[in-house]
């Protein structure tokens, strides 16, 4: 088929062969034609490029024509169309008369003209015998796809019935009543071209004849069921020209050549043969693909159905379109899709999502709509889907993180708000309600900025999801406000309760429990005023909702005060009440004096009293009374669902010291007790050891002199003072105990190294003799040095007790001592 291409084309002869140009300016100086359909039946995939590249008809939209011609071999239709169209197929060698033209070719006219030229294969040729499959079959196909079909007849020919097709055109109109059925869309110009006129015979009488000939074919046709009644001007119009012979005639054939070319040329012409009637309706473009189609059908041999291959030609060609026209778009959203697939919020969306809309369906209306009306407003539709759902599911994701953002601006900015006006009076609903219309002007702009005029979806249930979020948002602000306001309250009456449990916890009495509960009941009446206050501002109108938080806010000013109770009544804080309570008793008088113990005062029965006092506070401290409050309901158990919220472990929570803890409280009281009772028993006893007074007067007398010599002499003098000074200073830090003591111990040490001093001697004299004493001597003194313990200050018996083993210790070692010397 490519060598076929480019054949050459042997020089057209004759007078006045120039007056028809020869040349193609898509061409630039080589061949255009192309066969179409070969000898064997094969569509060439060319036609595409054909149409686009060498004959400029791809974008002609319907501003293009097909002419087909039909007639017996080597009659002159390729010189016909030569001379028409200015085309070059290859002609018969008149040297020759064999077959030209095999298969189905075509080329464009020249001059621009917009017009497409099938040279068809001629009937009734030897080659193919009596074979007339092609012949059918070419006939169809050019009925199919030509608005003008040249039937090319010798004058001879008119009048009979094979010599002049007639059977094979008969077969055509049969074909063609199948074809289009009872649709009359366009219809078909049978231009009937006699050659070689060169009879006396009119045109008109030629016509006439051929008139006849072809009403009696129509009439014998064997008509679908529906059309028993359709005319042949129904499907067909004739029309009829003559030119004359060639070689006997030259100068004639050639102007009556001319006059036929202004028939397809001159389209002001009242001979024009391209009448909008004979329109096939498929777009320039499309016609490679239904062309192909039509003549797959045909070789088939299946039912050649044209307005379905046109429905099919124009689905596949707008599906081609379509596809081209999504690219650009999805060009443009693909490079902001994976931007907002982040969460980012990006501006000018909705206008880039327009703009690629509206070109992507301009692109698609200017060459779909010239394909079958039904399969265009169809597929446009689709197209319209396509580019909506994607277009959509952009929008979508940009609503999306919208939403995100607005939900997430409503909360942290509501928040802010509301903690700046809790010191102003404003509502809950004012400051609320005007974050909330920022964010929904703010989100509705944006859907507004997303939304496409002409799209089949809208954004509207993603503007009712927001403002479901905003309720759910909006109660969930009202309750943390509650709770912000219920911990708030809590901390206020939990001030106030610590200062009046730690006041008469401090200071117990038989009215410490009414104080603490009449401190509660002010507390707590507090707190309900301002939650009141606060629930009205936060617009909390329900009932149940409002005893809720009632309940909640005496739970927790409840439990505030009983935190504060236990921390009062922690181990060391009652041991310290105890004491307190036991001292001011036992240590200080009714005027609140500190008492001096006399040896005639009852200091037992006064401690028993004071402890007795200071124990009862144990009981009272272990469990609170709420007999005296005003506000909880007796017995207190009744509180809980009422007061209280359900649940409420109101009865757990009065215990604030265990049964067991008061037993080992009371125990470790009693130890502390009687070390305060053993204190005073001490200082009675110091007291009763006073000199009396006669000796402190005898003393002075007997010392008269003296202490004169002492303050007149110098040396005594210092030495008096210094001695003195030390005792003062012994005395009062009650250093005396361990004075005492280091005295005795550099006594016992220098004891000790006189006798060694002595052993020495002894052994010296006698070495046989007390070999063993040095070791008896180590093991005495470090006996006498384990009984030498240092105590706590300032327990007089202890020293006392040391003191005399000290000098029990020193006497056995002198007597020790003399015995050896003595011996």
């Amino acid at each position: 088929m490519g060598a076929a291409d480019n054949q050459q084309v042997p020089e057209l002869g004759g007078a006045g062969s120039h007056a028809v140009p020869r040349t193609n300016k898509f061409s630039s100086g080589k061949l255009t034609r192309l066969q179409m359909v070969d000898d064997e039946q094969r569509f060439s995939d060319k036609l595409s490029e054909y149409m686009q590249q060498r004959w400029g008809l791809a974008d002609a939209g319907f501003d293009y024509n097909v002419v087909a011609v039909f007639g017996s071999q080597s009659t002159g239709k390729s010189t016909l169309l030569n001379r028409l169209f200015g085309t070059r197929f290859d002609v018969m060698d008149e040297g020759q008369r064999q077959q030209t033209t095999r298969g189905i070719w075509a080329d464009r006219g020249t001059d621009a003209m917009p017009v497409l030229i099938l040279d068809v294969e001629g009937t009734d040729g030897r080659e193919r015998g009596e074979n007339q499959d092609f012949e059918r079959k070419s006939a169809l196909f050019s009925l199919a796809v030509a608005e003008v079909l040249l039937v090319n007849m010798w004058e001879t020919m008119v009048g009979l019935y094979n010599g002049a097709n007639m059977g094979l055109l008969k077969t055509v109109m049969e074909v063609n009543l199948q074809l289009f059925g009872g649709s009359q869309g366009s219809k078909t110009l049978l231009h009937f071209v006699i050659r070689d006129h060169v009879s006396s015979t009119p045109l008109a009488n030629l016509a006439k004849t051929l008139r006849i000939d072809m009403d009696r074919i129509w009439m014998g046709l064997n008509k679908p069921e529906g059309l028993e009644d359709a005319k042949l001007g129904d499907y067909f119009d004739l029309k009829f020209s003559s030119l004359p012979h060639k070689l006997l005639q030259p100068e004639n054939f050639e102007q009556a050549a001319l006059a036929l070319r202004s028939q397809f040329v001159d389209a002001k012409s009242s001979e024009y043969v391209f009448q909008p009637e004979y329109k096939r309706r498929v777009p320039a473009d499309g016609f490679p693909r239904y062309a192909e189609a039509v003549w797959e059908k045909v070789v088939s041999n299946k039912d050649l159905d044209l307005p379905t291959q046109q429905e099919l030609l124009a689905q596949y060609r707008c599906d081609e379109i379509a596809a081209a026209a999504l690219i650009p778009l999805r060009a443009a959203i693909d490079a902001l899709r994976p931007r907002v697939r982040e969460g980012e919020i990006v501006q000018g969306l909705g206008e880039v999502a327009r703009t690629a809309r509206s070109q992507a369906l301009g692109a698609f209306d200017d060459q779909a709509a010239r394909y079958h009306s039904e399969v265009y407003a169809k597929k446009r539709s689709a197209f319209v889907q396509t580019l909506d759902g994607e277009l959509h599911a952009l929008a979508l994701n940009q609503v999306k993180n919208a939403l995100s953002q607005a939900a997430d601006t409503f909360s942290s900015q509501s928040h802010k708000a509301l903690e700046k006006a809790e010191s102003s009076d404003r509502s809950f609903s004012v400051v609320v309600g005007a974050v909330r219309k920022r964010v929904s002007t703010w989100f509705n702009d944006l859907v507004d900025s997303l939304t496409i005029e002409g799209a089949e979806w809208t954004l509207a249930a993603e503007v009712k999801q927001l403002e479901a979020m905003l309720d759910t948002i909006t109660a969930k602000l009202r309750e943390a406000e509650m709770e912000r306001a219920l911990k708030q309250l809590r901390r206020q009456a939990q001030d106030t309760l610590s200062e009046a449990v730690a006041d008469r916890l401090n200071n117990p009495d038989e009215a410490m429990w009414s104080g603490v509960m009449a401190g509660f009941d002010a507390a707590n009446a507090e707190a309900e005023q301002q939650l009141r206050r606060r629930m009205d501002m936060a617009e909390v109108y329900g009932g149940e909702q409002r005893s809720k938080l009632q309940r909640a806010l005496r739970s927790g000013v409840w439990e505030d005060m009983v935190r504060a109770l236990k921390e009062e009544v922690a181990d060391q804080m009652v041991l310290l009440k105890l004491r307190s309570k036991l001292e001011d008793r036992f240590r200080y008088d009714e005027a609140g004096l500190p008492r001096v113990w006399r040896p005639s005062d009852d200091i037992d029965a006064q401690f028993a009293q004071a402890r007795s006092a200071a124990q009862a506070l144990l009981p009272l401290f272990s469990r609170i009374d709420t007999s005296a409050s005003s506000t909880l309901p007796q017995p207190v158990s009744a509180a809980v669902g009422t007061f209280f919220p359900p649940g409420f472990d109101v009865e757990r929570s009065l215990v604030l010291i265990s049964a067991s803890r008061q037993r080992e409280l009371g125990k470790r009281f009693g130890r502390e007790a009687d070390a305060l009772y053993l204190e005073a028993k001490r200082a009675m006893v110091t007291t009763q050891n006073h000199v009396p007074v006669w000796v402190m007067v005898l003393l002075v007398l007997l010392g008269w002199n003296e202490a004169m010599t002492i303050l007149f002499n110098p040396l005594y003098l210092v030495l008096t003072a210094l001695v003195a000074g030390s005792a003062f200073v012994l005395h009062n830090l009650r250093l005396w105990g361990p004075a005492v003591r280091a005295v005795g111990g550099l006594v016992n040490v220098a004891n000790d190294h006189v006798h060694e001093l002595l052993v020495e001697a002894v052994n010296r004299t006698d070495p046989g003799r007390n070999r063993d004493a040095p070791a008896e001597g180590r093991s005495r003194r470090q006996a006498r040095s384990e009984e030498i313990e240092m105590d706590p200050l300032g327990d007089s018996s202890k020293d006392s007790s040391v003191s005399r083993s000290s000098n029990s210790s020193h006497s056995i070692s002198r007597s020790s001592s003399k015995s050896q010397l003595h011996t």
